[in-house]
């Protein structure tokens, strides 16, 4: 089988959620979707304090090998069991995530263009380009209402890590990019030439 594999990133709360549930919900069961976000390295031996502490928004925060050995399993039409991680206690978490392979594969993460190696796997890389005071403003939202956390917490880490490290290799990235979406989930212009061209290769396989 196949795969076609589509890179969508971004800043965070730049929308990249918003395009994959648009590609989701235009092509249904054709799709499988990996999150980088899923595999962050497991950190049993740190305390949650000291959890706390650790910058999550550095390259070096994630299992990459693992991540792109899942990635290449999916392109080779193998299921896999992908980690899932726990934002309440700033690790991964004992449960799996089977996640089967389809002819569209995408993967979504903030620093999947800052790994070489991951866009050699990918087809066709997206970035989500979203101006920086909407992109916090909705972590904030999110981080508050999804993942337990105090604002004061949301603030402070988006000043000390996610602001530094987007500006260091979130938003040098881009350059890696095959076509730059702004506005996210709101460009629908984007999002419809985005699935027109997942209908064509879908069109394509089936002649």
């Amino acid at each position: 089988m196949k795969t076609l594999t589509i890179g969508i990133a971004g800043g965070t709360g730049s929308g990249k959620t918003t395009i994959t549930r648009n590609i989701v919900e235009a092509f249904g069961s054709e799709v499988s979707v990996l999150h980088h976000d899923s595999y962050y390295k497991s950190h049993d031996d740190l305390t949650y304090e000291e959890r706390t502490k650790l910058n999550y928004d550095h390259p070096n925060s994630f299992d990459n090998d693992l991540f792109i050995e899942h990635l290449r399993a999916l392109k080779n039409g193998e299921s896999i069991e992908s980690p899932v991680y726990d934002y309440t206690v700033h690790n991964r978490s004992k449960e799996t995530e089977r996640i089967e392979p389809a002819r569209v594969l995408v993967v979504e993460g903030i620093l999947i263009y800052a790994e070489q190696a991951i866009c050699d796997e990918l087809d066709i890389k997206i970035f989500v380009d979203t101006d920086a005071d909407v992109r916090i403003l909705r972590r904030i939202m999110r981080d508050v209402k999804k993942r337990g956390r105090t604002l004061e917490s949301v603030v402070d880490q988006y000043l000390t890590t996610v602001k530094p490290m987007h500006e260091q290799f979130v938003e040098p990235s881009k350059r890696r990019a095959d076509i730059i979406v702004p506005e996210g989930g709101r460009n629908r212009v984007a999002i419809d030439m985005v699935i027109d061209r997942i209908r064509g290769y879908l069109r394509s396989i089936e002649e």
